[in-house]
């Protein structure tokens, strides 16, 4: 069973009367522990497909399903504790809190869990700390626990950025252009990060226009014109 599914998927935007279709009758599937790029040129629709699958937006027909839920019937609230519990995204320029410390970025998600989550369902101070620590400690980064986003380089606040990702165990990690902020060597440390994790069972989905980055995916799908023109996976 596809972990989501899409099916005749539009996305229109009216502006002063005029229309601009940015997603046209897109249908596909993406399998649990897949690692995908969505590929295309500025304007192609891939961030428009970004914000749809990451329950940011929702389509203006078709039909989206994640775990065989439907998420454009969904109520906002829904669609937040679907964006909570399901996603974790990663974004070109780091979208850290300057006046939180790292520790406090990364425990941002858990403290938005608890807001929808049930009293039982809740996590205590002492697990969201238990959380956070290991993420710390996995990606290499418990020493700035302290530090604030500015004092770090940019493969550091990347790597804050991924932990942040990580830290309420979603199934689906949304990566938009992860390494466009960073030079090359960073940019490696980060791809290979997002690898390390997709073997770890999570399905990882980067929206890119850079043809390295989406060589490290065992699927590419390129969308323009608002259309996916291709769908190939590496053998």
């Amino acid at each position: 069973m596809s972990l989501i599914k899409i099916k005749d998927v539009v996305k229109k935007y009216i502006t002063y009367g005029t229309v601009t279709m940015a997603l046209e009758n897109v249908s596909l599937n993406i399998e649990e522990g897949e690692m995908v790029a969505i590929m295309g040129p500025s304007g192609s629709g891939k961030t428009t497909m970004l914000n749809i699958l990451g329950c940011l937006d929702k389509p203006t027909s078709g039909e989206y399903y994640i775990d065989e839920r439907q998420v454009e019937s969904l109520s906002s609230l829904e669609m937040a504790q679907t964006r909570n519990n399901n996603i974790g995204f990663i974004f070109q320029q780091f979208a850290l809190i300057d006046d939180h410390t790292v520790q406090e970025n990364i425990e941002l998600p858990l403290i938005y869990k608890n807001l929808y989550s049930e009293r039982k369902d809740k996590l205590s101070r002492k697990e969201i700390n238990s959380r956070v620590l290991n993420m710390l400690e996995s990606l290499g980064i418990k020493e700035h626990r302290f530090k604030y986003p500015y004092q770090l380089s940019g493969g550091q606040q990347q790597r804050v950025a991924i932990a942040r990702a990580l830290v309420s165990e979603p199934e689906i990690v949304i990566a938009d252009e992860p390494t466009g902020a960073l030079d090359q060597k960073n940019g490696r440390e980060v791809m290979n990060l997002l690898v390390d994790i997709n073997k770890r069972g999570k399905t990882v989905i980067i929206v890119t226009h850079d043809e390295n980055i989406a060589a490290y995916c065992n699927r590419r799908i390129d969308i323009l014109d608002g259309q996916v023109v291709k769908d190939s996976i590496k053998v």
